[in-house]
C-alpha cells in the first residue's frame, strides 16, 4: 500500500469514527474515536476464526505495520504534538508555578518509575509468573508519563483556575520528555546493552540530554522569534513554526539531547510576552487555529491507531490479572508520586488535598507509553507486558478521561455555578 492510499484509509476511518460519536457516543472526539476502533478491533478478533477461509486481520495488520506507531510517534508526529501542546500554556502562569512543574516531571516521574516498579515486583510473583525486577523499573518507565494533554481543552472550558491548568499541561509536556529519557535507560538495563555503566554516567546522560534539550529549544525559539519579528505574513508565521518544531526535534535528536523537551521548551517561547511584540493580533489568531486544527488531527489518528493495536496482543491469563492489578496500582502509584513531589511546595492543606486529587485522576497514559511498550525487544517478557501497559492506556483514557469534568466540578464546586 503506497503512503497516499495509506493516509486517505486512516483518514477516513478517523472521519467515520468522529462522526459516529457525534451521533451516538457524544464524548470527546478523541475518546470516541478510540471507542470505535476498539470495538472495529474486538470485532475483528471475534469474526476471524469464524471465517477461516479468509485472515480478517491481515489488513489491519499491514496497515499496523506500515505506520510502526513507535517509529511514528516518537521520531515523527512527538514533534507536531508537543509544540501544539506548549504554545497553548500560559507562560506567566507557568512561571508561577515552575517548582510545581519541576517538581512533578523530575522527582514525580521518577518516584512513579521506582514505586509502580516495586509494587509490580511484589505483585507479579502472587499471580503465577515472577518477572525480573530490572523489567518492572521498565513498566514503570513506561507507564509514568502521563498524557493529561487531551483533558486540558475540557478543563479550560469548565474554567478551571489557570494555574492548575497550567501545572497540569506543563507536567504533561516536560514528563513526556523525562520518561523516554529514563525508558532509554532503564531499557538497556533490562536488557545488558548497558552493563557496566555507572551510576554517575547515567547521571550525565541523563542532564544532557534533559538540560541540553532545554537549552537548544530556548536557543531555536528565540532565533525564530527573532526571524519572524521583522515581517507580518501569517503563511510564513505558521511556515515557519513548522520548521521550528520539526527542526529543533531533529537537531536534538542528532546531537544526543531529548528531542521532546526541546520543542517543548521552543514551542513556550511562542507563549512569551516577547512573542506577543512579535505577532500581532490577526496573526497570532490564525497560527492559533492552525495549530489547533494540526493537534486535532493528529490525536485523532493516534488514539485510533491505539485502538487499532490490540490486533497486535495475544492475551494469557497471567496477563489478563496482571492488568487488573496493574491498573489499581497505577492509580495509587501517580497518587503517592504527586504526594511526595509536591510535599516540597507550600500549599494550603485543603488546597493541596484538590490538587493531589484533580493531578491523580487526569493523570491519563496515551501514545508515549503504548508507543515505549510496542517498541519493546520481541520476547516472552514484551508479551507479557504489552498487555498491562495497554490495559492500563485504554482505562485511563475512557474511564478517567470521561469521569474527569465530574471529578473537577467535585474538587472545584465554583466552576460548576459559573457553567451554568
Amino acid at each position: 500500500m503506497d503512503t497516499i492510499s495509506l493516509l486517505a484509509l486512516l483518514l477516513t476511518f478517523s472521519a467515520g469514527f468522529s462522526i459516529l460519536n457525534h451521533h451516538t457516543l457524544r464524548v470527546p472526539v478523541t475518546i470516541g474515536v478510540l471507542v470505535f476502533s476498539l470495538l472495529t478491533s474486538l470485532l475483528v478478533m471475534i469474526l476471524n476464526p469464524l471465517i477461516p477461509a479468509y485472515d480478517l486481520q491481515a489488513l489491519p495488520r499491514s496497515v499496523l505495520g506500515a505506520i510502526n506507531l513507535p517509529a511514528a510517534l516518537l521520531n515523527g508526529a512527538l514533534s507536531l504534538l508537543l509544540f501544539a501542546g506548549a504554545m497553548q500554556v500560559n507562560v506567566g502562569h507557568l512561571r508561577a508555578k515552575l517548582m510545581s512543574v519541576t517538581a512533578l516531571s523530575i522527582l514525580g516521574t521518577v518516584l512513579a518509575v521506582a514505586f509502580l516498579a516495586v509494587a509490580a515486583w511484589c505483585v507479579f510473583p502472587l499471580l503465577g509468573h515472577a518477572v525480573p525486577f530490572t523489567w518492572c523499573i521498565v513498566l514503570g518507565a513506561i507507564l509514568a508519563p502521563t498524557d493529561p494533554v487531551s483533558v486540558v481543552g475540557m478543563l479550560k472550558r469548565l474554567g478551571l483556575p489557570g494555574p492548575i491548568q497550567a501545572v497540569f499541561a506543563g507536567e504533561s509536556l516536560f514528563n513526556d520528555g523525562v520518561g523516554v529519557v529514563i525508558f532509554g535507560v532503564t531499557i538497556g538495563l533490562a536488557t545488558g546493552d548497558s552493563q557496566g555503566v555507572g551510576a554517575s554516567e547515567i547521571a550525565m546522560s541523563f542532564c544532557r540530554e534533559a538540560l541540553g534539550g532545554g537549552l537548544l529549544g530556548a536557543i531555536t525559539g528565540w532565533i525564530a522569534l527573532r526571524v519572524l519579528k521583522a515581517q507580518r505574513d501569517p503563511h510564513i508565521d505558521l511556515l515557519t513554526s513548522l520548521a521550528l518544531a520539526t527542526g529543533t526535534f531533529s537537531i536534538a535528536n542528532q546531537l544526543g539531547m531529548s528531542g521532546a523537551i526541546a520543542v517543548v521548551v521552543a514551542g513556550l517561547c511562542f507563549g512569551t510576552s516577547y512573542s506577543h511584540s512579535v505577532f500581532d493580533e490577526v496573526s497570532r489568531k490564525e497560527l492559533d487555529i492552525a495549530w489547533t486544527l494540526i493537534d486535532e488531527v493528529l490525536n485523532v489518528l493516534l488514539f485510533m491507531l491505539i485502538g487499532f493495536e490490540i490486533l497486535e496482543i495475544t492475551p494469557h491469563l497471567f496477563t489478563v490479572l496482571a492488568m487488573l492489578a496493574v491498573i489499581p496500582l497505577s492509580i495509587a502509584v501517580r497518587a503517592l508520586s504527586v504526594l511526595f513531589s509536591t510535599l516540597p511546595v507550600h500549599l494550603r492543606q485543603w488546597e493541596r488535598g484538590r490538587v493531589l486529587g484533580i493531578l491523580t485522576w487526569g493523570g491519563l497514559r496515551g501514545g508515549i507509553s503504548v508507543s515505549l511498550a510496542l517498541g519493546l525487544p520481541p520476547g516472552d517478557l514484551r508479551d507479557l507486558l504489552l498487555p498491562v501497559c495497554y490495559g492500563v492506556v485504554v482505562f485511563t483514557i475512557i474511564v478517567q478521561g470521561l469521569t474527569m469534568e465530574r471529578v473537577a466540578r467535585r474538587l472545584y464546586p465554583s466552576i460548576a455555578s459559573r457553567s451554568q
